[in-house]
């Protein structure tokens, strides 16, 4: 071979090598691919707040009206008229919505605008003799031997002859039936207990009468007996294992235009009313006092947001003393009238949702706003200087992207700045820092999408499901970057002891399987390694814990994650290396990325570690959003371990399979334990794993 030929063989043999090197480089992780990560058991950061694990709840939806609430009955106040109409008028959102029905006839059933009990009017029913005539409601639910307690409330002729009937068949005989009698000219409540023969998904309560006159019903309830002061005892049974800390309440966009007033006092005189940022009626039958019982059956803390779109500060400070002050004061002796003379102690309070947003009633400037946040906190610290404020604020990043609802065109082009009209966060850190303890800030990233900035468009993009969930813990690691920058250009702000509440966050989409377990483990993770900044969550929404039907309830994936975090993972965060970062994602800096990614550096894993209080535990929780499983080389520093382990996993093999309430549960939460510490960890594919050490 001369010279020329052997040159010629080493370049080709080093082109091949650069080839097999190169496609080494590109080739996936698989199976074999060992990620190290080293746990430094010294290096301890700020404790990881009970809040984190806090729930968003707002009467929207099946959150509270035929969800966590045991009413089973829709439109129990009669805020549509009973008739045989195909269309609700106005509509209503709400999902589940049975009507009532007339028995005997259209003209058996009036509407009275006049001497209505509740709401802009009552139904009326002209009695015909022996022909029964009345109300009746289908789409119940019931089960076989159950009890089923329930209220009517009725005036009507003396000698009206009233009957209250639970039909669980078609045949019309299969049924049970008390007698409500006799009937006076003034509205008297008659309580009653049914019976199931039967289950029935269809059944029927029937409401009728006879004999000659009239009679008008103001109000109707049907609970399942066993709830525990109106909740559904089978849900809350699930949602106190969860442990969730803190509970924000009302909402949400329906806030601006909810009036506090009308949650309060006798449940069957509150007014149903129409709630136009969601476009359903509400029932009002949860309100102040229903959501402290709630929490209280919960052991955990309220958190009551004040209206500050269509409401205005003395509403705001009449509101906090009725739950804070004492029986004394005008408003805290209506709330000892209504059954609870003891202040409540409520120390959370939230001032707006979303001010930034057209899509809110009340919408407002940033300026304006600025005035009305400071209106409302001294007036509320007024009645109570000890409560705690949380402002409605939005950094770049929120109002970015959110930017997509927006109805007109753009302020701004994308990404917004600091220190701009769109910085709402940073507006109100520079002029209300007095009145502001907490600092929100809501998430909702779509993990499908990624900010065009040439076309100023969010646009799809076919991305693994690695980097779908990055989109989650991006933002939230978005949160931690823009409280830097406000350290920096704020004076005086680093003194304040003001801190971030993610109370409104969730990520992967409404119906997007176990993907949205996988974002919530990433987005948890990264609360973690912030805890310093952010010390309160608000995950969207508490419903997303549990899957429920009208009889039965099981955990989500959801659910399983928040439970088993809550009470396996440790509280105080250690410091995570690796020497695999996680990959940048498509997007913009500014609106849907951050300058620097985030997670730990092992990708694609994404590890997190905690000491226990006591610090004999270190924990270690590992998210796997791979289809395939992976060896993890864990390393610690600074501590000896004894050669026990606890594993806990939270795996699918179909990212599409869910718990179905009344059968086995398809999602659990493995255990396992190991007498001796392994060498490495197999992490399934899809999967939350959580790794529990025990320190000598």
């Amino acid at each position: 071979m001369n010279k020329l030929s052997f040159m010629r063989h080493g370049v080709i043999i080093l082109f091949f090598l650069l080839i097999i090197i190169a496609a080494a480089v590109a080739a996936p992780h698989n199976s074999e691919d060992v990620v190290i990560a080293t746990i430094d058991v010294k290096s301890v950061a700020a404790p990881i707040h009970p809040y984190v694990y806090g729930m968003f709840t707002e009467l929207l939806g099946n959150i509270f009206e035929r969800g966590l609430w045991a009413e089973m009955l829709s439109d129990r106040k009669f805020f549509y008229p009973v008739d045989t109409t195909k269309n609700l008028t106005p509509v209503n959102t709400r999902r589940f919505q049975n009507r009532w029905r007339p028995v005997g006839g259209v003209e058996a059933v009036a509407m009275d605008r006049e001497n209505s009990y509740v709401g802009e009017h009552t139904p009326v029913v002209q009695l015909a003799g022996s022909k029964p005539r009345g109300i009746q409601q289908s789409g119940l639910a019931v089960r076989a031997g159950k009890q089923y307690s329930g209220r009517v409330v009725l005036a009507g002729d003396g000698d009206a002859r009233v009957t209250v009937s639970l039909v669980w068949a078609v045949d019309p005989d299969d049924k049970q039936t008390i007698s409500v009698f006799p009937l006076t000219d003034d509205y008297l409540k008659y309580p009653f207990m049914l019976t199931a023969g039967a289950d029935c998904d269809s059944a029927t309560l029937v409401i009728t009468g006879t004999g000659e006159g009239s009679y008008r019903i103001g109000a109707v309830s049907l609970m399942r007996a066993d709830n525990i002061q109106g909740f559904r005892s089978d849900i809350i049974a699930l949602l106190r294992e969860l442990d969730s800390g803190i509970y924000r309440w009302p909402g949400g966009n329906m806030l601006a235009g909810y009036d506090w007033r009308d949650g309060i006092g006798d449940i069957d005189k509150r007014p149903p009313r129409y709630d136009h940022a969601w476009n359903a009626v509400e029932s009002n039958d949860v309100g102040t006092e229903e959501f402290i019982v709630l929490c209280e059956l919960l052991n955990i803390d309220p958190y009551f947001c004040v209206n500050i779109g269509f409401g205005d500060a003395y509403s705001a400070a009449q509101w906090v003393e009725y739950v804070n002050g004492s029986q004394d004061t005008p408003m805290g002796r209506i709330r000892a009238l209504n059954g609870h003379p003891e202040p409540y102690e409520v120390e959370w309070w939230g001032i707006g949702n979303e001010m930034y947003g057209e899509w809110q009633l009340g919408y407002m400037s940033i300026e304006h706003y600025i005035l009305k946040h400071n209106m409302f906190a001294r007036a509320m610290r007024d009645v109570d200087p000890t409560i705690k404020l949380i402002a409605s604020g939005a950094t770049p990043f929120e109002t970015s992207t959110t930017a997509r609802h927006h109805r007109k065109p753009l302020p701004a082009r994308l990404p917004y700045e600091f220190g701009s009209r769109q910085d709402w966060t940073g507006q109100l850190l520079a002029h209300c820092t007095d009145n502001i303890d907490f600092m929100a800030e809501h998430l909702y990233p779509v993990t499908t999408q990624a900010f065009d900035a040439d076309s100023q468009k969010f646009v799809p993009v076919d991305d693994p499901i690695v980097d779908q969930v990055r989109r989650v813990p991006n933002r939230v690691k978005a949160v931690a970057e823009s409280w830097k920058h406000y350290v920096k250009t704020i004076p005086g702000l680093e003194k304040k002891n003001i801190t971030f509440a993610l109370d409104e966050w969730t990520g992967g989409g409404w119906r997007s399987g176990f993907v949205r377990t996988l974002c919530a483990a990433a987005g948890l993770h990264e609360m973690f390694r912030h805890s310093d900044i952010i010390t309160m969550g608000g995950y969207t929404a508490v419903t997303s814990n549990v899957r429920f039907t009208e009889t039965d309830a099981c955990y989500t994936a959801v659910g399983l994650l928040f439970k088993l975090y809550r009470h396996h993972l440790g509280t105080l965060p250690l410091s995570v290396s690796g020497d695999a970062p996680q990959h940048p994602v498509k997007g913009t800096i500014g609106v849907d990325r951050t300058a620097v990614t985030s997670g730990s550096d092992t990708y694609p894993l994404d590890i997190v570690a905690a000491l226990t209080a006591d610090r004999k535990t270190v924990t270690v929780a590992v998210m796997n959003p791979t289809e395939i499983a992976r060896r993890v080389d864990l390393r610690f520093k600074g501590a000896n371990l004894r050669d026990e382990v606890r594993r806990y996993q939270i795996a699918v093999q179909d990212l599409m399979v869910h718990n179905v309430p009344g059968q086995d549960p398809q999602i659990v939460i493995e255990e396992t334990t190991w007498n001796e510490l392994p060498d490495d960890l197999r992490v399934a594919p899809y999967s939350i794993t959580l790794y529990e050490f025990m320190v000598k």
